[in-house]
């Protein structure tokens, strides 16, 4: 009996959640770039996720533009075997099949004023009217940012920006949103020349990951939680972005921004700003990103003395990473020599405001670390020692909620607990949650929330532009004394390390340490490393 009572309420659920999923427009996707690296590893595969868990609309295409002339048919080949290739698990050959029917092909040149994008409005037109779709694109620029106010200006000036009778135009733009507080602002104010704020969509794929998503849900929506996430429980937060790759192919660009604007302005400021926001009003997109953009408010600003004490920068050098011998950043492929450019960056933020005033923020994002590990520390405050004076007991475990991102994405609460026996002992001891043991694999990119969000009018998980430069904001007065103060000790931590002994040291000034989990609190019991 109780068990056919749970199956009505879980299927009435199923239903009511059902109901309340909100269908993408039927519309076509523009993606300038779209022979590039970005769109057949992530962007077709993020569609055909969608696609295949029925989210996309059935009146739907795409139309690929890149400076490469191929007809569209070379260009459906194209995307039918990256598809092959990149879908995990196998993709499949009539999903496939729908894919390149929809698919469509231009190229030419984007200075070209006329010929290009005049090309590109026949094309969009034509798709509309044979596969039966309203006036509604989405234009992706997996493009080099240079071209995103030209690219976007030659649209408008095509005829294919303005939105009328109820359809829509928006835009995608790919990091990074300019290099530093001057740029960011000035490519707002470019933008915003053509364009309304409402129709541009910067996006940051770290805000696709379900943890990520999942940090507003842990904290509003449980509780027990809330009420001591605040300055009266909590120690510090760390957060932790490491890579154990290198540049790879990326030498070229990374040389002229490193770890500090790659990273931190917006990757690893998302992440802060969901850890610290208050509680919105509600999930309405400008409701989450006001909380989010008064926390960037909030960080108190750095004055160069402070760069010196509260920021650190690395760059590594060859070692060995998984028992292989690695290269030193300034011998990978298109680095310069003598580079400056930072491979590793810390920093120690003051947040403002009344929830974590006295509550350093402790951030790191580095290339060639021991591992791939993302993560957010909660550290609380110890407990009172006072009640186990007379026990055995030496020091106190100290309580911590880790925020799994990547690679295993979940949540570990660590506490202590009794160790059976006769006399008062304390031993660490976790509770994990792991998405794929609860929920099973989702098969992901990072991209098909963001992809899906544009589609349906849903700019929660975008930056909008007072964040963007709020975020720059706090970064560029790092970016200026770096600048006139070149480093030199680089390279000054060995591939496979976490960071030079600066990093060390930010935290060890303060009493604390970094907690350097590759997966540290999903080991046996007794591992307590602090």
């Amino acid at each position: 009996m109780l068990a056919s009572w749970n199956f009505v309420i879980n299927s009435a659920s199923d239903q009511a959640m059902s109901d309340q999923i909100k269908k993408a427009d039927p519309c076509v996707m523009v993606i300038f770039g779209a022979t590039g690296d970005l769109t057949k590893r992530k962007l077709f595969p993020a569609l055909y996720n969608l696609a295949k868990g029925d989210f996309l609309p059935h009146t739907f295409a795409i139309v690929g533009v890149g400076r490469q002339e191929m007809t569209t048919e070379e260009f459906r080949s194209q995307v039918t075997a990256n598809l092959r290739e990149f879908i995990a698990n196998g993709a499949d050959e009539k999903l496939i099949g729908w894919f390149a029917e929809r698919t469509y092909y231009t190229g030419g040149d984007f200075d070209d004023d006329k010929k290009l994008f005049a090309d590109i409005k026949d094309l969009v037109g034509e798709v509309t009217v044979k596969h039966q779709i309203p006036d509604n694109y989405f234009y992706y620029l997996a493009t080099p940012p240079a071209l995103f106010a030209n690219v976007t200006h030659k649209i408008v000036n095509n005829g294919m920006g303005k939105q009328e009778n109820g359809n829509w135009r928006r835009f995608i733009f790919e990091k990074p949103f300019g290099h530093d507080l001057a740029s960011a602002k000035q490519l707002n104010a470019d933008l915003l020349k053509t364009i309304k704020e409402d129709q541009i969509y910067r996006i940051d794929h770290y805000l696709g990951k379900e943890t990520v998503q999942n940090i507003l849900v842990f904290r509003f929506g449980n509780s027990i939680f809330e009420p001591i996430w605040n300055r009266n429980f909590i120690d510090h937060v760390q957060i932790t972005v490491a890579e154990s790759l290198g540049v790879e192919q990326r030498g070229g660009y990374y040389d002229s921004a490193g770890a500090l604007r790659d990273m931190i302005p917006n990757h690893i400021f998302q992440l802060v700003t969901l850890t610290a926001m208050e509680p919105p009003v509600s999930f309405e997109a400008n409701a989450v990103r006001d909380e989010q953009a008064k926390i960037l408010h909030a960080i108190q600003p750095f004055s160069p003395e402070d760069v010196l004490h509260c920021a650190v920068r690395g760059q590594y050098g060859d070692g060995v990473i998984g028992g292989a011998k690695v290269p030193g950043y300034r011998v990978e492929e298109k680095i310069a020599p003598f580079s400056n450019t930072e491979t590793f960056a810390a920093l120690k933020l003051s947040i403002d405001n009344w929830r974590w005033a006295g509550v350093p923020f402790y951030l790191r994002t580095g290339k060639r670390m021991p591992a791939k590990h993302s993560s957010i520390i909660i550290q609380f405050k110890a407990a009172p020692f006072v009640l186990f004076r007379d026990t055995s007991i030496e020091k106190l475990t100290t309580n911590r909620i880790v925020i799994h991102i990547q690679p295993d994405e979940g949540i570990t609460l660590h506490f202590g607990a009794k160790v059976p026996g006769p006399i008062v002992n304390m031993g660490p001891v976790d509770m994990d949650f792991n998405y794929v043991d609860h929920f099973g694999e989702q098969v992901s990119t990072g991209y098909e929330r963001l992809l899906f969000d544009c589609m349906i009018g849903d700019a929660t998980l975008f930056q909008r532009a007072d964040m963007v430069e709020a975020g720059w904001n706090i970064v560029t007065p790092i970016l200026d004394v770096w600048n006139a103060l070149p480093a030199r000790d680089f390279p000054n931590y060995a591939a496979g390390t976490w960071g030079p002994p600066e990093s060390t040291q930010l935290l060890e000034r303060d009493g604390r340490a970094w907690k350097d989990l590759i997966d540290q609190t999903r080991t046996a019991p007794g591992n307590d490393p602090r």
